[in-house]
């Protein structure tokens, strides 16, 4: 079983762009969307508590289309569910 290295979630304030590059390192499969298994192994790299409870959530909040998955159409909303779960400060430059 091979250990993967992640980088940590910047810390203070983080722009939309920061931690859709930060989530991205756990897309898998590489398809450009987060799902719960992904969301849940992003939370357990930041050592939180009831990390699969908050991926569920977080999917659920954020995923608009219902395909179990959140794009890049719907980060703003995973965005929101962040901010409020993890208490710090998203802020939404660009596109998101």
């Amino acid at each position: 079983m091979a250990f993967m290295r992640y980088r940590a979630l910047p810390q203070g304030e983080v722009k939309a762009e920061e931690f859709w590059a930060w989530l991205g390192q756990f897309d898998a499969d590489h398809d450009g969307r987060i799902s719960r298994e992904e969301l849940q192994r992003a939370l357990r790299s930041l050592n939180l508590w009831f990390a699969s409870w908050k991926a569920r959530g977080g999917v659920q909040a954020a995923d608009a289309n219902r395909d179990g998955a959140v794009g890049r159409e719907e980060a703003g909303r995973l965005f929101a569910y962040a901010q409020r779960q993890l208490g710090g400060k998203i802020t939404q430059l660009g596109s998101y």
